[in-house]
């Protein structure tokens, strides 16, 4: 009858016995749940940086708009000397005195400089630190609009905006986005 009772205790001793995780179990888990954990970390690492890209790309097309919508209106060269002269004229030395798209060539507008960025009106936009605003304007030829040819030589212009971004930890600005568009009266 011992014999019987030691049988039968040893068999529940061996299905009870396993009440926890062995260590190689345990070890296992964890590293499971460490790798779901980082991949979740990294993934919002990754949300948070194209979120950024895309709030700088926003900022970046509304400069650039702003440059185009101030210059839409303008005629292509200055309506007193025509194409004689080529950017800002003598009598221009103030943005709000520009009246033709190529007063704009080589203008850039900055917070570093003290003059930008700029709006449509051609008022400085506050708040836009480490923000420029660069334009080239080049005369095109109207049959071949990548081709450049000299200055007051052609009806049609092309103006491209440059906006670059420079940051506290940044060493030079980087391009963020380019607007390019043809002038043609």
């Amino acid at each position: 009858m011992d014999r019987i009772h030691a049988h039968r205790r040893n068999a529940l001793l061996r299905r009870d016995g396993r009440r926890g995780f062995t260590l190689i179990e345990a070890a296992l888990a964890t590293v499971i749940v460490g790798t779901g954990v980082l991949a979740i970390v990294l993934a919002q690492q990754t949300f948070h940086r194209q979120n950024d890209w895309a709030q700088q790309s926003a900022v970046a097309m509304r400069l650039a708009g702003e440059i185009r919508e101030m210059a839409i209106n303008l005629p292509r060269h200055d309506p007193v000397t025509g194409v004689e002269f080529w950017g800002p004229e003598a009598e221009e030395p103030d943005l709000v005195d520009w009246d033709d798209v190529d007063d704009l060539d080589g203008a850039v507008f900055s917070a570093d400089i003290g003059n930008g960025p700029i709006n449509a009106l051609r008022e400085t936009l506050p708040g836009f630190e480490g923000w420029r605003q660069r334009a080239v304007v080049v005369n095109v030829d109207p049959f071949d609009l990548n081709t450049t040819v000299p200055d007051g030589t052609s009806d049609m212009l092309r103006v491209t905006v440059f906006v670059e971004y420079q940051g506290a930890d940044d060493l030079e600005p980087s391009e963020i986005t380019r607007l390019t568009w043809i002038q043609p009266r």
